[in-house]
């Protein structure tokens, strides 16, 4: 069976529905997608306060003052950030006053020490203020029971900013799915292993988990399972309990040895060549035999595997959560050279993209086992699968994978 890339994608993101929500402290919703509303239980501010270290006074007192004809005044008192038990300012008084402090009753303004001689217990000021200069006022931020960040915000610094800001401890928030990252192969070793001949350095499992935190999702990474069907199945029975997804590389294509093709065919996952290079075997489904969890199968090859992660399950992933945007950013960019390629196929080839003249050119080439150049890779470039041939200067779609 072939499917197309949009096909695929589909049967893809049907496997992984939207989470539920969780509730978790502010310290850990950095990158989370808010589920809710977050509406303020008091107003920023919560009360009237000063905006300047200075003096807090009576506006009419000092209506003549300037800076060669200061008005001098006493010094009632000093009105730290912080302070409770603040006393109404008597007339013909001020009260030094610092930033984000109370202002006292009978006040309406505050001069800037600035314009002061910073007098302690007299002081000259030479500035006459405006009623409510330098003065921030109940809810001149945000008012009590507005809606401070919308639903479906993913929470950086400055939101959960303003959640602690209107009492928040704890916010609502989807949950982060949790995704089983097996790779197989019998000449796949651990990295830092000595090499024999025949056998290649695992890389596939710590990339895709990788990509699978960096969608925002949660990792959990399997190793070196057994090529034996049976022990294969047995061994994953024993990991996927509250797993969400499982994802693996390799054992999918048509050759002999295959254990993911050989475990999972008849028992729910369906494998299918998708019109895509690369990336074409795929495999996607529920396993009733391990308690009916999502299975996505992707080739082995390394570039193979990380394109269709990127094609098929970041997105899915990312839409689960809640993300307001699932997908990568896309832009136009035209060709720096002249490239082919086959027909019926959509190809995602690793492209190096000139912001300033607004081109892209190719990094490697379109082969699958070219990890380095992915590594070195800023976008994928999609080419329609009925390209066959593209002329330099030839407008094409780019996946920036930065952001």
């Amino acid at each position: 069976m072939t499917r197309t890339v949009e096909q695929h994608r589909a049967v893809v993101a049907a496997l992984v529905p939207a989470q539920p929500v969780e509730v978790v402290p502010l310290a850990q919703a950095r990158g989370r997608v808010l589920a809710e509303d977050l509406v303020a239980g008091v107003s920023l501010p919560s009360f009237v306060n000063s905006a300047m270290d200075g003096y807090a006074v009576r506006a009419a007192e000092l209506a003549g003052a300037a800076e060669d004809a200061p008005v001098v005044l006493p010094v009632a008192t000093d009105i730290p950030a912080g302070r409770t038990d603040v006393p109404p300012l008597e007339p013909g008084t001020v009260a030094r006053i610092m930033t984000g402090a109370p202002l006292p009753e009978g006040a309406d303004a505050v001069v800037p020490v600035e314009r002061t001689d910073g007098g302690t217990e007299r002081v000259a000021l030479r500035h006459a203020p405006e009623v409510g200069a330098h003065v921030r006022g109940i809810g001149e931020d945000v008012e009590e029971g507005r809606v401070v960040v919308d639903a479906g915000t993913v929470l950086q610094a400055a939101q959960i900013g303003v959640a602690a800001a209107v009492g928040l401890a704890e916010v609502p928030v989807r949950r982060r799915p949790v995704v089983l990252v097996l790779s197989t192969g019998s000449e796949l070793v651990a990295p830092g292993t000595p090499l024999r001949p025949g056998q290649i350095y695992e890389s596939n499992g710590p990339m895709l988990a990788a990509a699978v935190e960096e969608a925002g999702g949660v990792a959990r990474l399997l190793r070196f399972v057994p090529d034996d069907v049976e022990e294969f199945l047995e061994r994953l029975r024993e990991q996927v309990e509250g797993v969400d997804l499982l994802v693996t590389s390799g054992g999918v294509s048509a050759g002999a040895y295959e254990v993911v093709k050989d475990a999972f065919t008849g028992r729910g996952v369906e494998f299918v060549k998708v019109g895509m290079q690369p990336g074409g075997p795929q495999g996607a489904g529920r396993v009733d035999a391990l308690g009916g969890v999502a299975v996505v199968t992707l080739p082995g090859n390394p570039v193979s595997s990380q394109v269709s992660f990127e094609v098929f399950l970041r997105p899915a992933l990312r839409a689960a959560m809640g993300h307001p945007h699932p997908e990568r950013p896309v832009v136009t960019a035209t060709l720096g050279e002249r490239w082919t390629s086959p027909s019926g196929r959509r190809q995602f080839r690793r492209g190096a993209l000139d912001a300033v003249r607004g081109t892209v050119s190719e990094v490697g080439n379109p082969a699958s086992h070219l990890l380095a150049a992915l590594a070195r890779a800023e976008c994928l470039v999609s080419v329609p699968a009925e390209a066959t041939e593209l002329e330099e200067g030839t407008p094409v779609e780019v996946w920036l994978l930065e952001g």
